[in-house]
Formats: structure tokens, C-alpha cells, sequence
């Protein structure tokens, strides 16, 4: 008995480097499926598979979602920041230096 296969691949990217892997698992794998498959290759090493949020496309799911042929399993890291103070941040010194009309 043979069992249908996807591919899929898993990225999981830093701000100075990325790690992308295709995988064949069976139909019906999980992205748990998945991350169990990539946490035995070494570039994988360091990356918190356990407790990461995950998701599709862009799109955050649980671990328990199925895998399409084809999908893409995002492996997200922490914020360093939240995004609106961040952005507050970087406006701050524009602001300062735009010149005071009279």
C-alpha cells in the first residue's frame, strides 16, 4: 500500500539569513507533521519549534492544520518591538528636523 505524498516547503527567516526546506510528507501530515520533520535537519537547530507561532502563507494557524501539496510553513520569531512604537520611534527624528515655518 502506498500512501499520496505533498510537497511543502518550511522557511524560517532571521533578519540576516533565511532557511527554506522542501519536504515530502504524506497526505493528511499537520504542520506539526511538519515542524517534527524539520527539527531533525541541522539548519534548524536554535529555532524554537515548539512554542513558535506558525502559519500558512502568512496566515497564523495551529499546528494541527492540515498541509496542502504546495503550501509554504512560516515559522514566525518574536517581535523585537511592537510595531507602532517602532514606527513612533522612526518618526521622532523626522520630526525634529523639518524646518519651523513663520
Amino acid at each position: 500500500m502506498t500512501f499520496a505524498e505533498i510537497s511543502i516547503e518550511i522557511v524560517y527567516a532571521q533578519p540576516q539569513y533565511s532557511v527554506t526546506k522542501s519536504l515530502r510528507l504524506k497526505q493528511g501530515a499537520t504542520i506539526a507533521d511538519a515542524l517534527a520533520a524539520a527539527a531533525a535537519h541541522p539548519d534548524f537547530q536554535g529555532v524554537d519549534l515548539k512554542d513558535a507561532p506558525v502559519g500558512i502563507f502568512g496566515r497564523v494557524m495551529s499546528r494541527e492544520s492540515k498541509l496542502n501539496d504546495g503550501d509554504r510553513v512560516e515559522i514566525y520569531r518574536p517581535l523585537m518591538e511592537e510595531p507602532k512604537l517602532a514606527r513612533r520611534k522612526r518618526a521622532r527624528p523626522q520630526k525634529a528636523s523639518k524646518p519651523v515655518r513663520s
